[in-house]
């Protein structure tokens, strides 16, 4: 596990990360979401040890993290770094040897990933001569060729279309299931939402929001709630007339609405069993359940 605890740091008067803190579980993705400007390259950067924190500590399994061990976790920078005239294979092969690889090794790791990226043919192609998108492919294998401990990734979807997405994703997940922590930052938070089993929102260098996916959408669902019944006879009108409700969208034996109180939601659900009791014909309760937000939702949410 990777503990970011209480980061700052400024550049001259401005203050960029303002007491960061949240955790990257091992065999966990976590997604890094926030606005540009928000402080996630930053703190990554500190992470990696690219930059130093004015205050705070990181460290990985309770011990402060030392340059060995960061030269084991898996970087993909925001500024994409491999050499343009270089031959793809031959330059995850020479990364991999300045990660301590031996080079059949290396070889044997640069070859297994350009295949799993979608990489085969272009092994022996110059980077500047791929698609933007397959260059990076390359950059993302770059951050992996060592078998990395950790991964720390900025923006690794950016650029690819959604095939190359769902390749990148089986990669990722893989690593996640062999208890790899993962930090990936991204602008899609639908990918985010797909993805992560943990998210942290970051606004303004402080973060947000953090903790799991499901548990900051129940913790953001607040009190709207979707009842709907089913039924040739089946209306919800009358939950416009049940106290401490407001219906927000209402059509034929579907309502959507907000509730005071748990108290009040409770009693619509009541209402409606006694409604489908009282209409008879077939009509039942198909539905009750609280409107959980997405994570686009949660992030206006959290950052307005």
């Amino acid at each position: 596990m990777i503990d970011i605890s209480g980061v700052s740091r400024s550049f001259g008067e401005r203050r960029v990360l303002d007491d960061v803190s949240f955790t990257v579980a091992g065999g966990r993705m976590t997604g890094f979401v926030g606005g540009n400007g928000a402080g996630k390259t930053t703190t990554m950067r500190i992470i990696l040890g690219v930059l130093t924190a004015d205050a705070g500590t990181v460290s990985i399994d309770g011990t402060a993290l030392t340059p060995a061990d960061r030269a084991r976790f898996g970087y993909m920078p925001e500024e994409r770094g491999l050499y343009p005239k270089m031959r793809v294979l031959e330059q995850l092969v020479y990364l991999g040897r300045l990660h301590g690889l031996g080079a059949q090794a290396a070889k044997r790791s640069a070859e297994s990933l350009i295949e799993r990226l979608g990489l085969g043919e272009r092994g022996n192609d110059t980077l500047e001569s791929l698609s933007l998108g397959n260059q990076q492919r390359a950059q993302i294998a770059a951050a992996l060729v060592h078998d990395p401990t950790a991964l720390v990734l900025d923006e690794p979807f950016s650029g690819l279309d959604p095939i190359a997405v769902e390749v990148v994703l089986g990669v990722l997940r893989d690593y996640a299931a062999r208890g790899v922590p993962v930090l990936f930052s991204s602008h899609q938070l639908d990918i985010v939402e797909r993805l992560c089993d943990d998210v942290v929102v970051i606004g303004g260098g402080k973060i947000l929001a953090a903790g799991s996916r499901e548990g900051l959408r129940a913790e953001h669902s607040g009190s709207s709630f979707e009842l709907e019944l089913a039924g040739p006879t089946a209306d919800a009108g009358w939950v416009r007339e049940r106290p401490g409700i407001e219906v927000t969208h209402l059509d034929g034996g579907f309502v959507r609405f907000d509730a005071a109180d748990e108290h009040a939601a409770q009693r619509v659900l009541t209402g409606a069993v006694e409604h489908a009791q009282r209409s008879g014909a077939g009509v039942t309760v198909q539905r009750f359940a609280p409107i959980t937000p997405s994570l686009a939702q949660i992030f206006k949410e959290v950052v307005r």
